[in-house]
């Protein structure tokens, strides 16, 4: 069987990544490895579960450009989930995260989503199963 066991997301400053994916949404560093001038650079969730989150560096020209036009149009660069929307959107908002969208109901797939700015060229939407 395969599995996923890390997935990323393209960052444009690593340090400011780390900060905002620590300390603020509340993940635990996992690896961090000098690669090239950056870091491979993962998060995990508190407990232990789930798959790593690489902050991937946007060094490339062509990866900006794809990073801004997600940007710029509106679309989440990954989802992430938690098991209460409402609660994390107060808890965000009280630390200064800006939202586009505050939750609401997605009638036909059964979840309520929420989409934030992770201050590092992505919007990120936040889910909860209803």
């Amino acid at each position: 069987m395969i599995r996923i066991n890390i997935t990323s997301v393209m960052v444009d400053d690593q340090a400011k990544a780390e900060r905002f994916y620590t300390e603020v949404l509340g993940f635990e560093k996992n690896l961090d490895i000098p690669v090239h001038g950056a870091r491979f650079l993962t998060v995990k969730n508190e407990d232990g579960s789930g798959v790593d989150l690489f902050l991937e560096p946007a060094g490339y020209e062509f990866a900006q450009v794809y990073q801004k036009a997600l940007f710029d149009n509106g679309v989440a660069a990954t989802s992430l989930g938690c098991d209460d929307i409402d609660a994390e959107y107060e808890r965000l908002k009280g630390l200064g995260v800006p939202f586009r969208t505050p939750p609401k109901a997605e009638d036909e797939t059964g979840f309520r989503f929420a989409v934030f700015e992770d201050g590092c060229g992505n919007l990120i939407m936040l889910t909860q199963e209803t």
